[in-house]
């Protein structure tokens, strides 16, 4: 975590970590999230600004998408997490947690208390994407201002913060999809879940308060479903990033990574996972610069 930190001090400068680090703890403190005081540990625990603004920065772009999978059965999640940040690719970690309906590994970073990739064996397979920004003709600054203003008036969980809840205590696919869908959340989202059954494939995208869902059980950094909010693709990639990954579907996952080159695969990829919850098998690999900067992890995890 101390990398992880050296590196935003160097992006965003020491004042403006511990500026946007304090205005993350005051939020935390309001927020009606279950994980606020774990944050609020790590933040002791490293005792200098930096745990708040790591794990509520939420700066994320993904590319993915889950399929039926006839050779390992139910459902395989295929995604890559990018962000312009150096160091995540080499500091990614798996953390296995007990939790009320069962075991899952979430796939994260030191002293990160939500989950944005996971998996529970036996149960489901979930992944967040983020969004569109909202003013979409007002650019993208504007954008993230106006964002990050609605975030500081609610006092609803972060995407992450519900997604570990899921995994901390839905026992199946649609009691997780129910809960994604209905909790009021602090900013938007888009949630890709993969389960145990054929056909158990879906991409909830949220606003603060309702859900819908796309044909296609695929995601990247736009919306996708019919009638969607308002919200231009977050970045120039997006809408080839999700063509691309719709296009794996129907088709075996292809476990060798052979499908991670452009246009998915970005200079900013951090992360490429896939998941089968119903065997349990678990890849992971971090990237730097597009390029490997960890082993592939390669393993099956018993429910």
């Amino acid at each position: 975590m101390d990398g992880l930190l050296q590196t935003a001090r160097r992006v965003y400068t020491p004042l403006g970590v511990a500026i946007a680090d304090s205005r993350s703890r005051r939020w935390s403190r309001r927020s009606q999230s279950p994980y606020a005081s774990a944050v609020d540990r790590v933040g002791a625990a490293l005792d200098r600004p930096g745990a708040h603004l790591l794990n509520y920065s939420y700066e994320w772009g993904c590319t993915t998408a889950a399929m039926d999978d006839e050779v390992r059965g139910g459902a395989t999640l295929l995604r890559t997490l990018d962000w312009p940040f150096p160091g995540l690719g080499r500091s990614v970690m798996l953390v296995e947690h007990a939790g009320p309906a069962g075991v899952y590994t979430s796939v994260t970073w030191p002293g990160f208390v939500g989950v944005l990739t996971g998996m529970a064996p036996g149960r489901f397979a979930a992944a967040i994407n983020q969004p569109p920004l909202p003013l979409p003709g007002c650019g993208k600054a504007v954008g993230w201002l106006a964002a990050r203003w609605l975030v500081n008036r609610s006092r609803a969980l972060p995407p992450s913060h519900l997604l570990r809840l899921a995994f901390e205590t839905c026992s199946t696919f649609s009691e997780a999809i129910d809960l994604l869908k209905t909790t009021p959340l602090c900013m938007p989202a888009i949630f890709v879940l993969a389960g145990i059954h054929p056909g158990e494939t879906i991409v909830i995208e949220r606003t603060r308060a309702k859900a819908s869902s796309p044909g296609t059980a695929a995601a990247a950094n736009h919306w996708a479903a019919a009638a969607p909010p308002p919200g231009r693709p977050r970045n120039a990639s997006s809408l080839a990033r999700r063509d691309a990954i719709s296009a794996l579907i129907g088709r075996d996952p292809d476990w060798s990574l052979a499908w991670l080159k452009p246009p998915i695969l970005l200079e900013e990829t951090r992360l490429v996972v896939m998941a089968n919850p119903s065997s349990g098998r678990l890849l992971v690999q971090g990237l730097e610069e597009g390029r490997p900067a960890t082993i592939t992890l390669d393993i099956e995890r018993a429910s």
